[in-house]
């Protein structure tokens, strides 16, 4: 008579019946095989105990001395792969754990087969113990297997399918646009492909959809978007990647810039309401700041306002002051900028003369102050200043009794630049900034163009393809410095999310933009054929931006760096250490491309 337990096993899934988060109380007394990787190892004399992991979860494997599988469980390293066929038994109420869904239960390991086996770690899976950038790295595929890694992952994928549900619902449609294009001479540097076919010319990856979804609007395609592959050949900051990224990326025919704001606010907003895990989000609609409010208040465009502090301009308040170095910087047409630092009566004097050096050390002058304690301030701008002048200066930023202030002095972008990283400083120290928050905003009208300094003539600020405020009558009438633009930024908590902008669909219009940032219709036509031509050919007005999946990404894990919401991210000098990229190529490969490498100098 066949054993009903030998039939069991033998119509069983040769690998597993559940995965490792699935077995439950009421699965005990099941005849069950599960798979998965070696996570700990605990040897209990007669007991061993294997915590069994695969991507769903864990579940614990138990096996005594005389059983058949403890020898091969005891002889297995962390991180093997192992297929346990046992039966589910209930844990003893002293022995369970409540912080694994799997924690009611055990299996009871029958067999054990063992599927590969896995070589002294350069870096333990469990845990969460910080390792060294450059293993990390290198071991990749290891450093994934960890739980919070695995779990950004998890999220990313997520946000993504998230993200695309919501612009399907909104009447957007996905198109791919080519990952092969031509040069750009704007923006970042490119990554060129050199062509086999066509010696000596060159492909370009595309920093950005950007033509292409704007070509997609004057063919007819009106509301478009695409989670778009981006390249950029720049250097690696904390929400940036080098290489690569990705982003939402759209675009909409017959749109204002309310029209834009409108069509992505709930999509943003949706998508950190759903992963918030119990954050705040800021309502709809979302605050619009001008950005030269934002200069002026934030000390930059892309403020968080989770930081409840504001920056004062309080030039006029140092005007014949009795404090000299101030005032004589007023007189020079410089300025004098505020931030208030609240509750600090308590602080020492080393607090304000740490911020002081600090500012040193970031390449300023420094950070003057004043003190405040039951109303009486101190500190030598307090003192020359004069008792009257410092109270109509703590009527001005609504300072409290034991409210002290620091002061950024000087030619305005330094003082904006100063102030706006002491604002930031100074409401982390003080534990002002509340984490459970995600604070969203726009930047609006940014100005067209700017003055550069180095080149002693006017350019771009911003977007050379957005409609000036005004159109044709605004750049043939106004200083070009007072032009504004249709452009704007979505920010989160101090992050820029996306840039974007109601674009210049006219010709007429570009070529007198680009004139005036010096450059001729000659210029225009050579270095955006495909989209001036295109354009004289009847195009819609429209607009659109592209949120940074990273970065949104980023923002909802919580992470610091961007390379923890990247799956196989680069260093940061741009290198690939798991797969060795980039390498030297073979000289036939050369050849076929017809290129020859010049040594590089060593002086």
């Amino acid at each position: 008579m066949t054993d009903p337990e030998l039939k069991d096993e033998q119509i069983m899934h040769p690998y597993r019946t559940h995965n490792c988060a699935a077995l439950r109380a009421a699965q005990v007394g099941q005849s069950v095989r599960l798979s998965g990787w070696v996570h700990r190892k605990r040897d209990h004399g007669n007991l061993l105990f294997v915590d069994l992991r695969d991507h769903y979860g864990i579940t614990q494997i138990v096996t005594d001395v005389d059983a058949p599988a403890f020898k091969a469980m005891e002889g297995v390293r962390a991180e093997s792969v192992i297929t346990v066929t046992g039966d589910v038994v209930a844990r003893g109420t002293d022995v369970v754990n409540p912080n694994l869904p799997t924690g009611m239960i055990e299996i009871r390991a029958r067999e054990v087969t063992v599927q590969s086996s896995a070589a002294e770690l350069p870096m333990p899976v469990a845990g969460e113990a910080e390792y060294p950038e450059d293993i990390r790295l290198r071991y990749r595929y290891l450093d994934l297997r960890r739980e919070r890694v695995h779990a950004n992952m998890l999220l990313r994928s997520n946000v993504i399918a998230s993200l695309r549900r919501r612009m399907i619902a909104q009447d957007f449609v996905e198109y791919q646009t080519p990952i092969l294009t031509a040069s750009s001479p704007e923006g970042a540097r490119d990554y060129l492909v050199p062509s086999r076919v066509h010696p000596g010319k060159f492909y370009a990856l595309p920093q950005a959809p950007q033509m292409f979804k704007q070509l997609l609007m004057v063919a007819g395609f009106d509301r478009y978007f695409q989670i778009a592959p981006c390249f950029r050949d720049e250097d690696a900051r904390a929400d940036r990647s080098p290489g690569e990224f990705y982003q939402l990326d759209f675009e909409m025919s017959f749109v204002t810039q309310d029209d834009v704001f409108n069509a992505i606010e709930p999509v943003l907003h949706g998508v950190f309401e759903e992963f918030a895990a119990g954050r705040q989000v800021s309502p709809l609609p979302f605050k619009r700041i001008p950005y030269r409010e934002s200069m002026l208040k934030y000390g930059n465009d892309k403020p968080d306002l989770r930081n409840p502090l504001e920056i004062v301009d309080v030039s006029s308040h140092f005007v014949g002051s009795g404090f000299g170095r101030f005032a004589s910087i007023v007189e020079s047409g410089d300025v004098v900028r505020a931030i208030p630092a609240p509750k600090t009566a308590e602080k020492s004097r080393k607090f304000f003369d740490d911020m002081n050096s600090w500012a040193q050390s970031e390449g300023f002058a420094g950070l003057g102050y004043a003190t405040r304690k039951g109303g009486e301030f101190g500190g030598p701008i307090a003192k020359n200043h004069g008792e009257a002048g410092m109270a109509k200066l703590a009527e001005t930023l609504g300072l409290g009794p034991d409210d002290g202030v620091f002061f950024a002095a000087g030619k305005e972008s330094q003082a904006a630049k100063l102030a706006g990283l002491a604002r930031t400083r100074v409401g982390e120290q003080l534990e002002l900034v509340d984490a459970n928050r995600f604070e969203f905003c726009w930047i609006v009208d940014f100005p067209m163009f700017e003055y550069d300094e180095d080149t002693k003539k006017i350019d771009f600020s911003h977007n050379p393809f957005s409609m000036p405020q005004g159109e044709m009558a605004a750049l043939e009438t106004m200083d070009p410095l007072e032009i504004l633009a249709y452009q704007y930024d979505i920010v989160c908590n101090g992050v820029e999310l996306s840039s974007g902008a109601i674009r210049n669909h006219k010709p007429e219009i570009m070529y007198k933009a680009f004139e005036i940032a010096g450059y001729t219709q000659e210029d225009v036509d050579t270095n955006f054929s495909g989209m001036i031509n295109a354009f004289k050919f009847g195009a819609p007005p429209h607009g659109g931006s592209a949120p940074g999946v990273d970065r949104i990404v980023m923002l909802l894990a919580n992470e610091p760096n961007i390379r923890e919401v990247v799956l196989f991210p680069m260093n940061q000098k741009a290198e690939d250490l798991m797969m060795g990229a980039p390498s030297a190529v073979s000289l036939k490969q050369l050849r076929e491309l017809n290129i020859r490498l010049v040594e590089q100098s060593k002086t």
